[in-house]
Formats: C-alpha cells, structure tokens, sequence
C-alpha cells in the first residue's frame, strides 16, 4: 500500500515528462478517480490499495499517452454541468463559458434559443438551466456527437434536432419548434486547414474542428442563417478561432446585425463575438 500523495508526486513527474500541461492537476484528478473520493481529500486519504494502485497506474499510463483527461473520465465539466463526452465529440473549453455567461445574461425569461453546432450540449444546455422558462433546440448533424448529445439533454427539457445548419429548410423547422427565437449561440468548426494543434485538440473529430483555409467557411452560411431566425429581433454569439475575429465581425455586420462587437477571453485572446438584431 502507498500514501496518495506519494503517488501523486510520482505520476505528476511522469505526466511532465509526457508533456502534459497540467500534469500536477490531472496526476490528482486520476488519483481522486482511482481512489473514489474528492480531490481535496487526497492529503488526508487512507493509504490506497494493491487494486487501486493498479487502476491509478492504467489511468496514467493513459493519460501520459496524451489521451485526453475527459475522454479518460468520460466526462467534462462546464459551468453548473457534468457533460458525458468521449471520442466522436468536441470537448468543451472553459474559454467558451464566457459565451455561455453572457448569452445567459442577455436572454429574457421564456425565450427561445437555438445552439447550432450544438456538440455535446455545452452552451444550450448551460443556458437551458440558467434562463427562467427558456425554450432551447440542439442542433447538430454528426452521428457520434448526436449519441452524447441525446444523453446529456435527456431529462432538461431541451429539443435535440438531428440536422445540418446548412439545410434551407432548417429556419422553417425551427420556427416551428420555438415560434419566436430571441438568441443564437454557436461554437462551431472554426480552426483554419493548416493550423497546427496539441495533442489533445488533435484528438476532437476533425469534422468539430476544420472550416476550410481561413476557418470561416461555416460562419459564412451561420451568420445569415442566425440573421434569419433572429429577424423579429436578438442577439446571436458565436465563438471563433483567436486568428479570425474580425472576419467573424464583418460576417455578421454584413448579414444585417448591428452592436456587433469582438470579446477577448480573460487570456486576452479574440474569443467570440456578439451582434444584435434589430426587430
């Protein structure tokens, strides 16, 4: 048997080694998972077992592969939620809260938003149990993040509608479905072809991912296609790579929004931006 903080030291040296960025907080992360209590507990923990000490050393040997440590947990948090993920599916970045924050903000009791390139879920649903009343559809096309996505909007109240964001006759079913759309969230495929990517990112589907040279291909046909929907008034905000905020903002001023304005995430980073739509 070994002390947990012994381990912890040992497994945060090795996932260094690896390269791991955080390989203190994800050596500490997999011992609490190992030894079935909270992380903080660690320093205080009986001393772990033969077999719990052989499940740590499979979790780290996973993880010092750079398998990404929610596709290890199976799981990822994001702001109030705890969304099911794994391979086959984006996982979601703590940057895009800021997004999920201030959508939440602007929203009005009851109203209805549409995430398109929904995921797992991360922004609709964190807006589905942040605003009062509010009606919220999950758009999303690929199969495998489709399986996830059912999962963690099961027992919400949130629509699932299996459905690409460029099929002409998706403004005609989301009206349908919500009658009134007052805000349209996104965080789409936006990384540009040629960009390099760390290994973990590299493990996303490459389909969450990519949108052609300047990574802007699926905003081009978002940005009306939210201008569209929102046409009785509202806000939409879509997240973008921190090399093509501008040309987000252009898009946007170009299918008729007005205030549209760049946010930086609390790095500094162009991270999204927002427009209104006048009614």
């Amino acid at each position: 048997m070994s002390r947990p903080t012994r381990l912890a030291a040992v497994a945060t040296a090795r996932l260094a080694e690896a390269g791991v960025p955080s390989a203190r907080v994800d050596a500490e992360i997999l011992l609490a998972e190992a030894l079935g209590i909270d992380r903080g507990r660690i320093p205080v923990a009986d001393d772990a077992t033969a077999a719990q000490e052989a499940a740590y050393e499979a979790l780290i040997a996973r993880r010092a592969a750079r398998e990404p440590l929610q596709h290890i947990l199976g799981r990822a948090y994001f702001g109030p939620l705890t969304l099911a993920v794994g391979p086959g599916v984006f996982v979601p970045r703590p940057e895009t809260e800021l997004l999920a924050v201030r959508a939440a903000r602007q929203a009005g009791r009851g109203a209805g938003i549409v995430d398109l390139c929904a995921g797992s879920g991360a922004l609709g649903l964190y807006l589905a149990a942040t605003v009062p009343d509010s009606r919220v559809v999950l758009v999303e096309r690929d199969p495998a993040a489709l399986a996830y996505l059912r999962r963690n909007a099961a027992g919400t109240g949130a629509t699932v509608l299996a459905a690409d964001v460029r099929d002409p006759g998706l403004p005609a079913r989301l009206t349908e479905l919500l009658g009134t759309v007052n805000l349209v969230v996104s965080n789409p495929p936006y990384v540009p072809d040629d960009a390099p990517l760390d290994v973990e990112a590299a493990a996303d589907p490459a389909l969450a991912l990519f949108s052609g040279p300047d990574g802007l291909d699926l905003i081009r046909d978002l940005a009306p296609l939210a201008a569209r929907l929102l046409a009785g008034g509202g806000e939409v905000g879509i997240e973008h790579d921190d090399t093509n905020g501008a040309g987000t903002a252009e898009l946007l001023r170009r299918a008729g929004f007005s205030d549209v304005a760049e946010h930086r995430d609390l790095a500094g980073r162009p991270r999204y931006v927002t427009g209104r739509m006048d009614a």
